[in-house]
């Protein structure tokens, strides 16, 4: 009896049919693939080809490096037009420098220079307190007297707390 009362009511309701309003604006639904398919046919006509084998490729702006991983590449000479397109992770110049540093040419000399001068401020600090340091650290391994060893200061040692202990 449930499902013929729900078929009941399901029939009863109504949308849109005769008498009903007529909507009032057509949803617009633009996609991305209409801008994609725009971008491939503007670089079709400048003839771009695409370029195999590429793993990374780094752009270089002030210290920071926008870095593409395993990324399509695409360039036409003709047009002095090169398309990288992927998936773009933003890095410190620093950080990644040891990986890339044969990667880099003249025109990052500036940058290097820049980086090799914060380097040079920043340890000069260090070892300004690296001299007063040493005088009130605990930490260092203090210098073994002559004649003796490890082992002999460690039975020493027992030998005090038996006595202390009795």
């Amino acid at each position: 009896m449930n499902r013929e009362k729900l078929m009941k009511m399901a029939g009863a309701v109504r949308t849109g049919g005769k008498g009903s309003m007529r909507r009032k604006k057509k949803a617009v639904h633009k996609t991305t693939t209409t801008d994609d398919k725009r971008l491939q046919s503007t670089l079709k006509r400048i003839g771009v080809n695409a370029i195999p084998a590429i793993e990374e490729v780094n752009i270089f702006k002030d210290d920071v490096v926008i870095q593409f991983i395993n990324p399509k590449v695409q360039a036409s000479i003709a047009a002095n037009t090169w398309v990288v397109s992927g998936s773009p992770q933003t890095k410190k110049l620093q950080d990644i420098l040891p990986s890339i540093i044969s990667h880099l040419g003249p025109d990052n000399l500036d940058n290097l220079k820049k980086l090799a001068e914060q380097f040079q401020k920043q340890s000069p600090g260090a070892g300004a307190g690296g001299a007063t340091a040493p005088e009130d650290d605990d930490d260092e391994v203090p210098e073994l007297v002559a004649g003796e060893t490890f082992e002999a200061a460690a039975e020493e040692k027992d030998k005090k707390e038996e006595s202390q202990a009795s």
